[in-house]
């Protein structure tokens, strides 16, 4: 299964770090990361998976990421946002989209443990949606 990634830039090292753990996973399941994207923010995220969609080649995609708790609910509404239009993409274009952004509202001490999780669970609801 040939799998692409869109990456959230703003937490940009603990997301090359979740990105690693997604090409292990991937690599696990028979299957390969082809084609990595970073975009500024998670905002950005799905228009940047509606591109790659498009491609014959992508048999599927992971969206890589994190939302932390602000003082407003900014994050609150985007996460939900971002999430909405990932759905719609994957219903649209008939291939499964893993999503692996930690948040919304994560505090920095939840960040650490969950980037391997989040990852590995993004690649893994690819791979089992496979057609």
């Amino acid at each position: 299964m040939r799998i692409v990634a869109v990456c959230g830039s703003y937490h940009k090292e603990e997301v090359e770090k979740m990105l690693e753990f997604a090409r292990d996973e991937a690599s696990m399941m028979n299957s390969e990361l082809t084609d990595v994207v970073w975009v500024p923010g998670s905002m950005e995220a799905p228009l940047a998976l509606e591109r790659l969609l498009l491609r014959e080649d992508v048999d599927g995609a992971i969206t890589l990421g994190i939302i932390e708790r602000g003082e407003t609910q900014h994050g609150l509404v985007m996460g939900q946002s971002v999430t909405r239009a990932i759905i719609d993409l994957q219903i649209k274009h008939d291939k499964p989209i893993g999503l692996g952004i930690i948040g919304p509202g994560a505090e920095p001490e939840h960040i650490e443990p969950r980037l391997e999780p989040h990852a590995r669970a993004a690649v893994g609801a690819v791979v089992s949606m496979k057609n």
